[in-house]
């Protein structure tokens, strides 16, 4: 007998999608085939929609404990299940204190299980300060370590020098542990912020020009000369310049453990929209022009981009209003929309669902080693999205679940709607409703898992 028979949805997996139902117990799948026989529990009716897996969102700033007036693990795993993922990987660096030791770790790890609506891992720092402290991190579960080769943009969370990184990589291979990079370069940063302002440089413009692909492809191409001296697994996050996911594929070609990672808004927005829309649309690095775009979309289409996150990093409205836009917080609200922005751009792109299911789901769980996520096949955790992908919707204000109510996505047509989400097996999203309290369980990376490679 199953607890659970999910009837007649369109499944959508590595080999493509088709018409099947799947059996669950014990919030894991057992069986997948058409008309499944034998009893059940409970039946759901998922004719008309199509069942994806649970999104994996490795990059996302809960900020808990600590900036819970920016966004807390409540209100943004709510939002991350009514998008359509089911676990995510919260960052280091906004918490108070930033995760740099067991003990911070931990205290994340239960304020996470008090308030999570999802699955979750959570990230470690690299900084000056807490190289000793990383097998800790690691012993404590920590998913990886997180570093910036630019100014966090918190005074607490400082980017290592070069050799700090080189050693910190060694010793996040020795732990089999991944390295999150941040891969900008301050040098280049800086000294073009200083010129800029000095002129009387303030607006968005000004900005976009402070930061150009040039200080990520020469941090990039840094990055992936100390991963291959150490042997250390990469992760380069939010890329947004083809040259530098060429230089990556061409190291990851000749052997270089590495993995990219883009964002929705770099496939969605270009600096022309954050000129337009403002703050709401702030990130670094920053937005790119309409043929970086095209860039990144052949390469996410050729499979180069192994990943997509959302980088969901919003804050408090106060720090979005600032007449300088230099001192404006960059980070954009996106956890909600990952899918159904991508579902809608995807279909004139040339992105098939299965390989938007394996960007969004199989590969962060296999890159990251979070066992039993990502798959809908027999032995993975019962994590499903049913999706009508026929519904087409505008998004506003009131479909946010976030704790501010802004997001760059608002006013957008979407193609394909979230109707239902399921973690391990029970609803926990219903149309606009959360029918359970949270219920997220902390998952460390299986150390079998650990030691596989990224492959495209």
């Amino acid at each position: 007998m199953y607890d659970l028979l999910v009837r007649g949805g369109h499944l959508v997996r590595d080999e493509g999608v088709a018409l099947a139902d799947l059996g669950i117990v014990e919030g894991r799948i057992v069986d997948t085939g058409p008309e499944l026989t034998g009893s059940a529990r409970q039946e759901l009716d998922a004719r008309g929609l199509h069942v994806f897996p649970g999104g994996v969102d490795a990059h996302v700033h809960f900020n808990e404990p600590g900036r819970t007036q920016w966004e807390g693990l409540s209100t943004g795993s709510r939002a991350l299940i009514a998008g359509g993922g089911t676990t995510f990987a919260d960052m280091p660096l906004n918490s108070t204190p930033p995760v740099l030791s067991g003990a911070a770790l931990e205290a994340k790890r239960r304020a996470a299980e008090r308030e999570a609506h999802a699955d979750f891992a959570l990230w470690g720092g690299l900084t000056p300060g807490n190289i000793d402290r990383l097998p800790e991190l690691a012993q404590a579960g920590a998913v990886g370590f997180k570093a910036f080769m630019s100014h966090s943009g918190l005074e607490e969370f400082e980017s290592p020098d070069d050799l700090t990184l080189y050693e910190g990589m060694r010793q996040a291979r020795a732990l089999g542990r991944i390295v999150a990079l941040h891969a900008e370069s301050q040098s280049i940063i800086s000294s073009l912020s200083a010129r800029i302002r000095a002129d009387g440089g303030t607006g968005v413009g000004d900005y976009l020009r402070s930061r150009p692909a040039t200080a990520e492809v020469e941090a990039v191409n840094r990055a992936l000369l100390l991963a291959e001296e150490t042997g250390a697994r990469l992760h380069l996050v939010h890329l947004s310049t083809g040259q530098a996911v060429t230089l990556a594929a061409e190291a990851r070609a000749r052997g270089v453990d590495v993995s990219l990672e883009t964002c929705p808004h770099y496939l969605c927005f270009t600096g022309q929209d954050m000129e337009r829309l403002g703050a709401v649309l702030k990130c670094a690095p920053p937005l790119r022009s309409a043929a970086e775009v095209e860039t990144l979309w052949a390469a996410v289409r050729q499979g180069h981009i192994n990943t997509v996150g959302s980088d969901h990093s919003p804050s408090s409205p106060d720090l979005k209003a600032r007449p300088d836009f230099f001192d404006v917080w960059g980070g954009v609200a996106g956890v909600q929309s990952t899918l159904s922005a991508l579902l809608t751009e995807g279909r004139t792109r040339g992105l098939t669902l299965p390989h938007l299911a394996r960007l969004l789901s199989r590969a962060p769980a296999e890159r990251f080693s979070l066992r039993g996520k990502g798959r809908l096949e027999p032995e993975a955790d019962a994590d499903l999205v049913l999706v009508d992908l026929e519904a087409q919707w505008i998004h506003t204000a009131a479909d946010l679940h976030t704790r501010w109510k802004f997001s760059p996505y608002l006013g957008r047509t979407f193609q394909g709607r979230v109707r239902r989400t399921l973690l391990r097996g029970t609803t926990v999203y219903l149309d606009g409703t959360f029918p359970h309290p949270p219920q997220g369980r902390f998952l460390a990376p299986s150390p079998a898992l650990s030691s596989q490679e990224m492959t495209p």
